[in-house]
């Protein structure tokens, strides 16, 4: 099919050098209207790179070489981190106004591409800024943004990234629908299940370079079943009563509030045990962030206690000792954001032991390196400025940058959104290690059933409520039932999406 369409955007031999150092070596690629090409690879395989080329973007002092052939009228981009793609000083609504302005629209075209973007109540959106949403309706205001501004090519960096199964098949959804009706998508995704439902063509990527490319349907296999549930005890065994852990996280009863007065939080308690990891999952801004952020001193309205080890901890961290701040830690899901563009990521995770543990700078700097290396970061590459890594790379040093306090409670907040399986498997294999070796209690915030798998329990949060709590095998068994169940209805729409544009 593809010999009878012209690419609307091509890239030939790309190269993009950093201080002689190769990030893309010679890259090829096309982008066809109505197809989406998903393009695969490690963490720091050079993805992200070659898509920002489609947008004439480079790392700083990059040395670019190769043919970059895109549509005059640009190209639409949904970044992995979609904070990075908002002003944080406006409101939403005047955002996508400016947006629709430039394209003779109004508020009804506003209305109309939130609602698209799977956003259900677009009045409440768009009286919010950036900071008050949850990073789900971040990333379906960004995809707003795109569908507004009317591009013929858009790059898709991780748009599913964050999203609860439901928001996940809805993203997927409207994406099949642009597609459908004529857009060409590049989609950058570490999630074969999105990409399985979406790509007509793969590339592959290893080392800058293209390793393979091809039909999806040919290169890509079945997805893998669904794990089934736990078996049930034999008949006539003795039930197993659980072992309530010892409280190392009390919290609540908590409330919330965003600053626009709206209620966040409903009279949510939970305690987590020394050791253990809670998965915390539901949809996107059911409250989730809100919660992980109160437990950290980093959300400023709320009321009802958050204790560590017993012991009350101020509810704002401005007000928490060095200890204080050390014993609980939060790595944040928009890793970029988090580091400072100007020092070295090496730097910066040392600089967590000495403000908080006061270490000398030496043994820092070797405590950072030890840390950095166990999530898989050599020294060579941390020594670098927060741009030259990848996404999934600084996901793993922001880890790393809070191990650096030896906390007593680590809030997870999308921690594996932005990495490959195999660094998954080795990230969520070190928390396991640690929760063993040092006691460290673990609350993650995840959307992926399976990262949250490794949790000892799990809760649901709806609506700013925790709806369901239990053994994590139990709760995720309901959620992955929930979503076979979702799935088979997303089969049925993307067929006939594909069908009405065959």
């Amino acid at each position: 099919m593809t010999e009878l369409l012209r690419p609307v955007a091509e890239l030939t031999d790309l190269r993009v050098e950093v201080g002689g150092r190769p990030i893309v070596a010679g890259v090829n690629l096309r982008v066809y209207p109505g197809r989406v090409t998903a393009l695969l690879g490690a963490s720091g395989s050079g993805k992200t790179t070659t898509g920002l080329a489609l947008l004439g973007e480079y790392p700083p002092g990059a040395v670019v070489s190769g043919r970059i052939g895109v549509p005059a009228d640009g190209v639409g981009y949904l970044p992995q981190q979609p904070a990075a793609a908002l002003n944080p000083a406006r409101r939403v609504g005047a955002l996508l106004a400016d947006i629709a302005r430039l394209r003779g629209g109004g508020p009804a075209e506003v209305r109309a591409a939130l609602l698209r973007a799977r956003l259900a109540d677009p009045a409440e959106v768009l009286r919010r800024f950036p900071h008050q949403l949850s990073g789900g309706q971040q990333q379906r205001v960004v995809l707003a943004q795109a569908l507004l501004a009317g591009a013929r090519v858009i790059v898709a960096d991780e748009p599913t990234t964050g999203q609860d199964p439901l928001t996940k098949r809805l993203v997927v959804e409207e994406l099949a629908a642009v597609a459908a009706g004529g857009t060409g998508i590049l989609l950058l995704s570490h999630d074969l299940d999105v990409v399985r439902a979406l790509a007509d063509d793969v590339v592959f990527m290893a080392d800058g370079r293209t390793a393979r490319s091809g039909p999806a349907a040919k290169l890509l296999g079945a997805p893998a079943p669904v794990p089934a549930p736990a078996p049930a005890p034999a008949p006539g065994s003795a039930p197993v009563a659980p072992v309530a852990p010892v409280a190392r996280l009390a919290v609540g009863p908590l409330d919330a509030h965003h600053p626009d007065g709206v209620r966040a939080l409903h009279g949510v308690g939970l305690t987590v045990g020394a050791g253990e990891c809670l998965a915390l999952i539901g949809p996107s801004g059911s409250g989730k962030t809100t919660l992980g952020r109160c437990v950290a001193g980093l959300h400023s309205s709320l009321r009802g206690p958050v204790t560590v080890d017993g012991r009350p901890l101020p509810p704002s961290l401005r007000s928490r000792s060095r200890a204080e701040l050390a014993s609980v830690q939060y790595v944040f899901q928009d890793a970029r954001a988090a580091f400072d563009e100007h020092r070295p990521v090496a730097a910066q995770v040392a600089r967590t032991a000495v403000r908080l543990h006061g270490l000398s700078r030496s043994r820092a700097a070797d405590s950072a390196r030890r840390l950095l290396a166990e999530v898989g970061l050599p020294a060579a590459l941390t020594a670098r400025r927060p741009a030259e890594l990848s996404g999934g790379e600084l996901q793993r040093a922001a880890l790393a940058r809070a191990l650096a306090a030896a906390p007593r409670v680590l809030v997870c907040d999308e921690i594996t959104s932005g990495l490959d399986g195999a660094n998954t498997r080795s990230i969520l294999g070190l928390l396991a290690e640690l929760r063993e070796r040092t006691g460290l209690t673990v609350l993650l915030i995840t959307h992926d059933l399976a990262a949250a798998a490794v949790a000892d329990r799990a809760a649901v949060l709806d609506a700013g409520r925790i709806v369901e709590e239990g053994p994590a095998a139990n709760v995720l068994g309901k959620q992955r039932g929930r979503s076979v169940a979702a799935d088979t209805g997303e089969s049925t729409v993307l067929a006939s999406i594909r069908r009405e544009s065959a």
